[in-house]
């Protein structure tokens, strides 16, 4: 093993601050002179870190499950029962809803009904939940041969996550709703009323833009709009409430501070994403 002298140790500690200071430097000025090469660099990296962020975050779910395990188990009796009561309950709508269903098929064919498309899906682990160039941001690991999924919807099983931004071979980053980038039209209530949701890095995005003189109404729901041709229609988003400041805000349905598992949808072109660039962060801001 190489033994080196005293002064020789002191000269490297004293060059190792400023060296990293000019390669950091350097990095800052590569990424302005082309932000391309950047957000490729920065693909590359989530690439290579996603399956030791897979790695790390597995045992961790794995002891979350085997925890929760021993308290469904006492609770296994009274879902039972309960199970037992919403069983029967839904029987007795089955019989509505295949009535339903008949009726609305013939009336469709009436009217020359074209259905929406149904989309391709894949669900995605959550690897990470790292700050970069967006706020509000997680990082999923992608299957094999998912190919490019820039402009997918993310939902978990309640509601809209956040859309694909950024896609690489084994990785995929989803901006979530509450992203300060994030500008998502929606409609509201049963009059479809239009507004435009928009994220605050906080966890109740803003809606601006309604009808004048047509406030949202406190817990309405919000679900997303065709407009612009990014989302699709009719995705759950959350339900309106009005803030301290008596401002319409979104609570969204979706658990955004407990990701595990997303589906990402890809509904083709019309959902691509049109992003312009990223509004920096401010160092202490809310996250």
């Amino acid at each position: 093993m190489l033994r080196l002298s005293i002064p020789v140790r002191q000269a490297l500690s004293r060059l190792t601050l400023p060296v990293m200071l000019l390669v950091s430097l350097g990095l800052v000025l590569i990424g302005r002179a082309d932000q391309g090469l950047a957000g490729r660099l920065r693909i590359s990296i989530n690439d290579w870190l996603a399956p030791a962020y897979q790695a790390v975050s597995a045992p961790l779910s794995a002891l979350a499950r085997s925890g929760g395990t021993l308290g469904d188990l006492f609770r296994l009796e009274a879902d039972n029962a309960r199970l037992r009561v919403e069983n029967d309950e839904l029987r007795r709508w089955q019989s509505v809803a295949l009535g339903l269903e008949a009726q609305n098929e013939a009336l469709k064919s009436q009217l020359h009904y074209v259905p929406t498309p149904t989309p391709n899906f894949f669900t995605a682990r959550v690897v990470a939940d790292l700050d970069g160039v967006y706020a509000r941001s997680v990082l999923v690991a992608t299957p094999d041969g998912a190919g490019n999924v820039t402009g997918a919807i993310a939902m978990d099983g309640r509601g809209l996550v956040g859309r694909v931004v950024e896609s690489g071979d084994r990785s995929a980053r989803v901006l979530l709703i509450t992203d300060l980038n994030s500008r998502i039209p929606v409609s509201i209530g049963t009059g479809n009323e239009r507004a435009l949701m928009i994220g605050n890095n906080d966890g109740t995005p803003a809606l601006k833009y309604w009808s004048p003189g047509q406030p949202p109404a406190d817990g309405a729901m919000v679900l997303t709009s065709a407009v612009g041709g990014i989302f699709p229609p009719g995705l759950p988003v959350g339900f309106v409430h009005y803030d301290s400041d008596n401002q319409p805000v979104v609570v969204p349905l979706a658990q955004l501070d407990q990701l595990v598992v997303l589906r990402l949808f890809d509904y083709g072109p019309a959902a691509q994403p049109s992003l312009s660039k990223p509004v920096p962060r401010v160092p202490g801001q809310h996250r």
